[in-house]
């Protein structure tokens, strides 16, 4: 098995380290430890370490941009071929559907979306900013298409409850088999296919509610 070339390499250890560390308490020099090369080589590649931070984002989200952009289009032109509104949940299945397989798809990602899940906690605002500036054009067309399907939600309220549609995605996504309570369970936790169907009919229900 070939191993990975020297960027692939800096950007799995900024990875790593910038989800478990945070990004200010990550080093330029612990980078290059982990990936063992020199810092010449990010400069060489990145030229600096937010560079380094916007291509790590970009890495995983632009395809996955490009996927759920394509799958909500597809949506869009659907209903609209049909002279009728797009329906909520087939929205919220465009976007919510590739995001969780995205988590199932390597164990590798698992760090990305740790790093994400940091992005929202930290005071600072690197991170997010970063993120929010990937996701932003994304989130707007779903929001522009939800307005369409739920004409009778006040744009406020729409917003409000697509915030939370979206936190609890990112709860699924980072801890998908836990809760913040103590709560003993014989049962065994939902696969990834059931596991994005119920997150679609909670959030659906939720934005669907009479106002």
């Amino acid at each position: 098995m070939s191993q990975p070339d020297t960027k692939t390499r800096i950007l799995d250890a900024a990875e790593q380290l910038f989800a478990r560390d945070g990004f200010h308490h990550t080093s330029l020099r612990s980078i290059t430890g982990q990936a063992k090369v020199n810092l010449a080589a990010v400069n060489y590649h990145f030229g600096s370490k937010e560079a380094l931070l916007q291509a790590v984002f970009e890495r995983h989200l632009l395809p996955l941009n490009r996927l759920r952009q394509e799958r909500l289009q597809q949506v869009l032109e659907a209903a609209e071929r049909a002279g009728r509104p797009p329906a909520a949940d087939r929205l919220l299945r465009a976007f919510i559907e590739p995001t969780l397989a995205f988590r199932q798809a390597h164990p590798n990602n698992r760090a990305f979306i740790a790093l994400i899940g940091r992005s929202m906690v930290e005071m600072d605002s690197t991170v997010r900013d970063c993120f929010s500036r990937l996701i932003e054009p994304l989130f707007r067309l779903l929001l522009c298409g939800l307005q369409r399907a739920l004409p009778q939600l006040p744009p406020a309220i729409l917003l409000t409850r697509l915030r939370f549609a979206l936190s609890a995605m990112a709860h699924t996504m980072c801890m998908p088999d836990r809760t913040p309570l103590q709560i003993d369970s014989s049962s065994a936790p939902l696969d990834g296919g059931e596991l994005a169907e119920q997150l679609i009919r909670f959030t659906c229900a939720g934005l669907e509610a009479p106002c």
